[in-house]
């Protein structure tokens, strides 16, 4: 069985921080940990409006507080994003994410990431990030 605390996460290295300071992430369960998905609490944070194209993973996001709208590149539709909503990613979709107020989400990856992920140019995870010792 795997037990872990949000708040001593968040103090450890699995709390990431994107360099371009729109988001942050406590990946609670990553590759190593052997479930088939990797689970995270991502914030984030308000004003962000940013384009992502995951080619290499599949996600769904659950809202769990705050306000915004993710956009489907492919037809421009968008879609409100409030607590209890969740959208999948799950044609590899290219998006763009936006945060009206700042958000709190739990994501799933699958495959899962491995713990250092942050995005490219693309708006993509590489498959090849360094591990997180559990």
């Amino acid at each position: 069985m795997i037990v872990r605390d949000l708040t001593t996460a968040n103090d450890s290295a699995r709390r990431i921080v994107s360099p371009d300071g729109n988001w942050e992430s406590t990946r609670m369960l990553l590759k190593s940990d052997g479930m088939g998905f990797s689970f995270h609490i991502t914030t984030i944070y308000a004003g962000a409006d940013f384009r992502m194209h995951y080619q290499h993973h599949l996600e769904a996001v659950y809202c769990i507080s705050g306000e915004g709208e993710v956009e489907t590149l492919a037809n421009g539709k968008r879609y409100p994003i409030q607590p209890g909503t969740l959208y999948a990613l799950d044609q590899h979709d290219r998006h763009i994410l936006r945060a009206f107020t700042e958000l709190k989400m739990a994501c799933v990856f699958n495959p899962p990431l491995n713990g250092t992920e942050v995005h490219n140019a693309e708006g993509a995870y590489e498959l090849d990030a360094a591990a997180i010792e559990s």
